[in-house]
C-alpha cells in the first residue's frame, strides 16, 4: 500500500504507528532477492548445501531484510522520504513457507528528522530490529 504523496514532517507524531508490511517468504523471493544484492552464498539458494551446512533451509540475507526495512518506511511516509540512517540487528532466520511482519512506531521527533523503530518478526521470533532515521519534507534539509 504505497502512498502516493509524501507525509510532512508536521504530520508526524511520536507515538504514531505505521502499516503493517507482511512479506510471504517463498524459496523464489530469498533466493532472487539474494541474488540481485550479488550474495551468492549458497545458503541462500542451494537448500542442499544450505542443509549441509547445518540449516534446515535457505534463509534471506541481510541486504533484503534492509531493504525491506526501509520499504515499511517509505510505503508509509511517501516517495520523498530520505532515508538518512538505517540501524538493524537480526535475529531468527527467515525461511521459506514463513511469513514476515514489519511493523513500525515513530520514537523519536526532533531537528527535523523523524526516528521509527522498526521489528520484523516470523513464526520463530524477531527476525530484524532497529530504527531508522528520516528527513521529511519541511523538516531537516
Amino acid at each position: 500500500m504505497s502512498n502516493l504523496t509524501s507525509l510532512g514532517y508536521d504530520d508526524v507524531n511520536v507515538g504514531d504507528e505505521l502499516p503493517e508490511l507482511v512479506v510471504p517468504l517463498t524459496a523464489t523471493l530469498i533466493t532472487a532477492t539474494a541474488i540481485a544484492t550479488r550474495d551468492y552464498q549458497d545458503v541462500h539458494h542451494d537448500r542442499e548445501l544450505a542443509q549441509a551446512k547445518g540449516s534446515p533451509d535457505i534463509f534471506m540475507n541481510i541486504l533484503t531484510s534492509n531493504g525491506l526495512v526501509g520499504r515499511l518506511v517509505t510505503d508509509w511516509a511517501g516517495p520523498e522520504t530520505e532515508l538518512r540512517k538505517v540501524a538493524i540487528r537480526l535475529g531468527a532466520p527467515n525461511y521459506p513457507g514463513d511469513t514476515m511482519t514489519l511493523t513500525g512506531k515513530v520514537t523519536a521527533k526532533a531537528d527535523g528528522l523523524v526516528e521509527v523503530s522498526v521489528v520484523g518478526a516470523n513464526k520463530l521470533g524477531n527476525h530484524v530490529t532497529g530504527t531508522v532515521t528520516v528527513a521529511l519534507p519541511g523538516g531537516a534539509a
